[in-house]
């Protein structure tokens, strides 16, 4: 099963906000995805198990992973295009 992540500072309250929404968007679309929401500190360990990255705040470096606009799934704006995006990295 495919894995995404998604971090914020805290990976508490708006990381948990958008994995839930990603989680729900991508099995609504039929895709068989683990999402899980995690603290920025210890995204290094998580994202070299994971598929894809959902980034809530400006990645400081580029990863060997697709990474995603996470304020795109937190307020609307853009989401369409992001959810297209993701889809077709986890396929």
């Amino acid at each position: 099963m495919k894995k995404v992540i998604v971090a914020c500072g805290s990976g508490v309250a708006t990381s948990q906000t958008v994995a839930s929404k990603v989680d729900r968007i991508l099995k609504e679309h039929g895709v068989k995805v683990n999402v899980e929401a995690v603290d920025i500190k210890s995204l290094e360990q998580h994202i070299r198990t994971s598929d894809a990255y959902v980034a809530i705040t400006k990645p400081n470096k580029e990863y060997d992973i697709p990474t995603f606009n996470g304020i795109a799934f937190l307020t609307g704006m853009g989401m369409d295009e992001e959810t297209e995006k993701l889809i077709k990295a986890l396929q």
